[in-house]
């Protein structure tokens, strides 16, 4: 595993829709896409926007993203499908069993539990099966251990 860096927690509800509704509207600074971003859209979408079905629409709309700020979509860059499964199935997993739909609360607590940590998919994969160019493009299943499910 790596080291555990200190999350950013966010102060206010606001801000966490604000990143998620501009990155839907592909307007967030590509600097402001950081782990702590892609986490609190991902638990936004989940908790407050039932509209969008995360399991078949964030592939799409995280690629689209990607590419509005510049960014390359390919083998070695950009979108991860594997990384991104993951991190949808623990913080599925976090909101379940967190007990509370307080977006504010719900979002510091997934980004300080082991969830929402970036070696988190470390969990589940060999570094070399998750880091493959098939894991990025496509959703692989884990050699170590299951994901979570709900």
């Amino acid at each position: 595993m790596t080291d555990h860096l200190e999350p950013r927690l966010f102060a206010r509800a606001d801000d966490i829709r604000a990143i998620g509704e501009a990155m839907l509207a592909f307007t967030l600074p590509k600097a402001d896409w950081t782990h702590e971003a892609h986490l609190s859209t991902c638990a936004w979408l989940l908790l407050e926007r039932p509209d969008i079905d995360i399991d078949h629409e964030i592939g799409g709309l995280i690629r689209r993203y990607n590419v509005s700020v510049g960014g390359v979509n390919d083998d070695h860059q950009g979108y991860h499908e594997t990384i991104t499964r993951v991190f949808v199935a623990g913080a599925r997993d976090f909101l379940a069993h967190s007990g509370g739909s307080d977006l504010l609360a719900a979002v510091n607590g997934l980004l300080a539990a082991p969830e929402g940590q970036r070696d988190f998919p470390l969990r589940f994969y060999a570094r070399d099966r998750l880091f493959s160019v098939e894991a990025r493009r496509e959703f692989v299943p884990p050699d170590l251990a299951p994901l979570p499910s709900v």
